[in-house]
């Protein structure tokens, strides 16, 4: 089996499908708790995912033999004119973790993100998705100091130069 990974929309089936695994699982963590339907809803409404196309972003999806198994997105912040942007919804499906997907993943934002002209590409994320952290640290992100604090969940805070 192999990998792929290509920009598609946030809102397409299996994006839709991605994002809503991702923001189950977050929650979940987070309430320590299976999440209830609504709590998942209430991640996805107004979430920005609609800042996730160009010429605000991107999204890829990761596909494992075919299938639907990641995704990621790129936002360029008020900051982008200054060559910076922000790495969001970092996500593998349990399943598919270990199997190499999420270094295409953060590559291909990456790679995108060069396109855009970004130079630091940065990200914030919490204590107990640890998986997410080890990643970020093996790919070269390097923990930094809060950058933001509009995301009340955050913990901490990555940073790449392109």
């Amino acid at each position: 089996m192999t990998w792929t990974v290509a920009a598609e929309r946030f809102d397409s089936p299996d994006a839709s499908a991605l994002r809503r695994d991702y923001y189950d699982e977050v929650a979940s963590r987070y309430w320590n708790r299976p999440a209830t339907a609504e709590e998942i809803a209430d991640g996805l409404a107004d979430d920005g995912a609609d800042l996730l196309v160009p010429p605000t972003g991107q999204f890829v999806v990761g596909r494992y033999g075919g299938e639907a198994a990641s995704c990621a997105g790129l936002v360029l912040t008020e900051e982008a004119e200054a060559g910076t942007a922000e790495l969001t919804r970092v996500y593998v499906r349990p399943v598919f973790r270990g199997t190499g997907g999420g270094a295409l993943l953060l590559a291909a934002v990456e790679e995108a993100a060069r396109a855009y002209g970004v130079r630091l590409l940065r990200l914030d994320t919490r204590n107990d998705l640890v998986e997410a952290r080890g990643l970020y640290a093996k790919h070269g992100y390097r923990e930094v100091r809060a950058f933001h604090r509009r995301n009340r969940y955050a913990e901490h805070w990555f940073a790449k130069e392109l």
